[in-house]
């Protein structure tokens, strides 16, 4: 069991009531329009949503723990992943720029997010740079007081949205790791041009867009840490994630289940409700105890996080690998519990359904998780 402060408990309770009263009555409607309105951004600031890992002297709150994030982010995706997504990648634009950039790049962006409620971004992925991060092709070419952005992200969560993004180029392709460079990039840059809007199968109401970049000038003083050090901070902002995209997962199977199971205690069949056959009661059983498993596995990595191990780049890939495929694995068996209803747009199932597919793909496939998984456990040997 997890061992809450009294905070944790106030926070997951207060996320939940938001998640129900707020959140879950939009959900089908912005699927439908493949758009998140504004009124969910301005719910999870007033919440403090934004700022849970802001440290009180840029206006924030003590910083949030791993596990905290967790909380909220799986008590959204209990109604909704669309918005979950949202919060999960906002943090995940958070994290190396906490982590790497100076007093005076924190005293110029962290108060803006607590006080107008700002959108981070994370710009990494590229038309041939998914899976193989190291083979960035977006170019920083360096000249007087700053830099030349030229180049082309693709599949970047909350374009559109976020107001600023930790965006990430190499100053020479053939360098590999040792090129990447983190900048900070406004999203109102003259050289930057918000692209194509994904048409996705899930996750259709969190907006998902290319980000052209056409010489945009970027100051020296909004570089994130020296040049050539991106790497590590995109890896450990990777493994911060990995674990927050676990606890997406554990919230929408959880959702899906709950859903599944209340039609399945009014639906009758055969002159009795359908629990009452064991192939319910069985797939019920294996649903929870997926569930159960995955948020095991999430939390202790994310106390891992919280604790600085150094195990927890293996540890945030088994719980990204293993609660993503629980929970492609739970939302399927949800929609298939409740026969041709699951399949109807009339129930949240069918696009928790789809919802539930991407998990296992972004953030680095569930392949590449477990061969990072492998190695690390081997090179430990």
């Amino acid at each position: 069991m997890l061992d809450l402060t009294e905070e944790q408990r106030l926070l997951r309770a207060s996320v939940g009531r938001l998640a129900r009263e707020k959140i879950a009555p939009l959900a089908a409607a912005m699927d439908a329009a493949q758009e998140l309105p504004d009124d969910i951004r301005r719910h999870l600031a007033e919440h403090g949503l934004l700022r849970l890992k802001i440290p009180e002297a840029y206006g924030g709150v003590a910083p949030a723990d791993a596990v905290t994030c967790c909380l909220a982010v799986e008590e959204i995706a209990r109604v909704d992943g669309s918005s979950s997504l949202m919060l999960v990648n906002h943090l995940a634009g958070l994290a190396p720029l906490l982590r790497g950039s100076t007093e005076t790049q924190k005293s110029r962006f962290l108060p803006a997010i607590v006080q107008e409620g700002h959108i981070v971004g994370f710009a990494l992925t590229e038309p041939e740079a998914g899976s193989d991060a190291a083979s960035l092709r977006t170019r920083a070419s360096k000249e007087a007081e700053g830099y030349r952005l030229t180049g082309t992200k693709r599949f970047i969560t909350n374009g559109g949205v976020a107001k600023v993004f930790v965006l990430f180029a190499t100053l020479d392709p053939a360098l590999k790791r040792q090129g990447i460079t983190a900048f900070l990039v406004d999203e109102d840059n003259p050289g930057l041009r918000i692209g194509k809007k994904e048409d996705k199968m899930g996750m259709r109401a969190s907006p998902t867009t290319e980000i052209v970049l056409d010489n945009a000038f970027v100051p020296e003083d909004e570089r994130i840490g020296p040049e050539g050090e991106g790497w590590g901070l995109l890896i450990e902002g990777l493994s911060e994630t990995r674990i927050l995209i676990g606890a997406l997962s554990v919230g929408l199977a959880d959702g899906a289940t709950e859903v599944a199971a209340r039609y399945a205690l009014e639906r009758s069949q055969f002159g009795k409700t359908i629990t009452t056959f064991q192939g319910v009661q069985f797939m019920v059983a294996d649903m929870l105890m997926g569930i159960e498993t995955a948020r095991s596995l999430v939390y202790r990595a994310a106390r891992m996080q919280d604790r600085g191990h150094p195990s927890v780049r293996r540890f945030a890939s088994m719980a990204k690998c293993y609660a993503s495929d629980m929970a492609m694995r739970v939302t399927t068996d949800a929609v298939q519990m409740m026969g041709g209803y699951g399949y109807m747009k009339d129930y949240p199932v069918e696009r928790m359904m789809r919802d539930a597919k991407v998990l296992q793909i972004f953030e680095g496939t569930n392949q590449i998780q477990r061969i990072i998984i492998a190695r690390d456990y081997l090179d430990g040997l």
